[in-house]
């Protein structure tokens, strides 16, 4: 059970740090920020595994018109979650 609630901490963190960083890609506001953090984790539950996430952020990015990698949105999940799981060692 232990483990399971890490990976949970873990995943809602990982999808903070990201939704901070399409956030100011997207040059929303705190407010917005923090809407779009809950629409992130939202995101995270339609599926196992992170292509919903990733999904949910490359529409974002084209909604907006905004040009970002495949690759680069892949790096950025990757840091996050490695920025996340340090937040709990």
């Amino acid at each position: 059970i232990k483990d399971q609630e890490l990976q949970f901490k873990v995943s809602a963190k990982r999808n903070k740090y990201l939704a901070e960083w399409v956030s100011v890609k997207l040059g929303k506001n705190d407010q917005q920020k923090q809407n779009y953090v809950q629409e992130i984790i939202k995101a995270d539950m339609e599926e196992a595994g992170d292509e919903d996430v990733f999904r949910k952020v490359k529409k974002d990015f084209e909604t907006n018109s905004i040009i970002i990698e495949d690759s680069e949105i892949r790096n950025q999940m990757e840091k996050a979650l490695s920025r996340a799981k340090e937040d709990f060692k």
